[in-house]
């Protein structure tokens, strides 16, 4: 397969060439085109990488009944926001429906090559977080509780070893050692939804905790001015950070101070909840009851609209809105949901628009006024066309 574009970073008119779903070549474009022919061309980038999703279009990887066929439908979904790779996010509950959710995506990645092809790992949020009101953010405090490695080996062995990524709060007492025995088995340990202090935050990293999940969020609404857990996450060198750019979590202030600390190290999740690429209006959801989705976009709790109940936006929109606002270029907002995340969880997508990458491709255009908006064209996963808009 070849196929001509606009290079996403530079601009420019390329042809890559696709064989065996590898990019086996990308080069210049030799025929000169008019601006015109220019304008009809779509950018090429790197499909997306969401390491942290709950669900998509009405489906909800937290769901107490989840079954195999609910994840293969939510993979085909998530292809419409030009994901390529994903990480389902479990979140605290009880351990009998963290389970259920595990053996239900080991049994849909078994059954279905794309749902393999997709689902690169399983992200589990909890129960290990903090049990203070405002860090334990939507999480039912009647789950929360210490680290177990009894539990976790439990839920690994359900998914098939596929447990990727674990969120905790290093203030409980065995921290330490339930991170090396995650490091052990490969398994990211992320910090998140947290009250601990600098010497817990210290020792987590040096137990070997890389990543800072959603850092901003999942946190008090009052904090002491310093010391606290934001500006020490933000201190250590040793933490990426997973970043909400949806327009609602984080003011644009935050966003800029936490990408210009964190650099290349900054990274988007979207944490979308099911409800995400639904229409506006209430719903009764598993977790937080009854929320609103607003027309703008926004999902709060029902009657008490200053609280946030998840995510409603995915990538693309993250992505635009970082642009629109002066945060970050498109190419670099851009690598901040695809080739970073894949870098850091060693994905061969991690190479980008390369030769000898996969051929996960994600064919965009500008829209809105200025171009300020992203709509998806086309999406391609390992040389297979798995979406297109028209």
């Amino acid at each position: 397969m070849k196929l001509e574009a606009l290079h996403y970073r530079t601009g420019e008119p390329v042809r890559l060439t696709v064989e065996e779903g590898l990019i086996a070549a990308i080069e210049p474009l030799e025929t000169r085109l008019t601006l015109e022919e220019q304008a009809e061309l779509p950018l090429v980038a790197p499909g997306l990488v969401d390491l942290q999703i709950n669900g998509y279009g009405g489906h909800d990887f937290n769901h107490p009944a989840l079954t195999a066929e609910d994840v293969k439908k939510a993979v085909r979904a998530v292809w419409r926001e030009g994901v390529t790779a994903c990480y389902p996010t479990v979140i605290t509950g009880a351990p009998y429906t963290i389970l259920g959710a595990m053996r239900a995506i080991a049994r849909a990645c078994d059954e279905d090559a794309a749902s393999a092809a997709t689902i690169k790992g399983i992200h589990l949020e909890g129960p290990f977080l903090s049990p203070e009101d405002g860090p334990r953010g939507a999480h039912a405090l009647e789950h929360i509780r210490p680290p177990d490695t009894a539990l976790l080996d439990q839920w690994q062995a359900a998914s098939g070893g596929r447990l990727a990524i674990v969120t905790l709060s290093p203030e409980w007492e065995g921290s330490a050692e339930f991170i090396r025995h995650c490091v052990r088995q490969g398994i990211t340990v992320s910090i998140g939804h947290t009250s601990a202090d600098a010497a817990q935050i210290a020792g987590a990293v040096a137990a070997g905790a890389r990543l800072s999940t959603h850092l901003g969020n999942g946190a008090h609404a009052m904090l002491p001015r310093h010391p606290n857990y934001l500006w020490t996450q933000l201190a250590e060198d040793g933490l990426w950070c997973t970043l909400i750019a949806d327009g609602f979590h984080l003011p644009e202030e935050v966003l800029k101070v936490a990408m210009k600390v964190k650099g290349q190290r900054a990274l988007l999740v979207s944490d979308a909840v099911a409800l995400a690429g639904l229409a506006p209006g209430s719903y009764d959801t598993p977790v937080g009851g009854r929320v609103v989705l607003t027309p703008a976009g926004r999902l709060h709790l029902a009657g008490e609209p200053g609280l946030l109940a998840g995510s409603a936006q995915m990538l693309l929109r993250h992505i635009a809105r970082l642009s629109a606002a002066g945060l970050a270029a498109l190419p670099d907002a851009w690598d901040m949901a695809s080739v970073r995340p894949a870098g850091f969880m060693a994905l061969p997508a991690a190479a980008g628009l390369a030769a000898g990458a996969p051929a996960d491709l994600a064919l965009i255009r500008r829209t809105g006024p200025g171009g300020a908006g992203i709509a998806l064209a086309a999406l391609c996963q390992a040389g297979g066309w798995v979406y297109r808009r028209d």
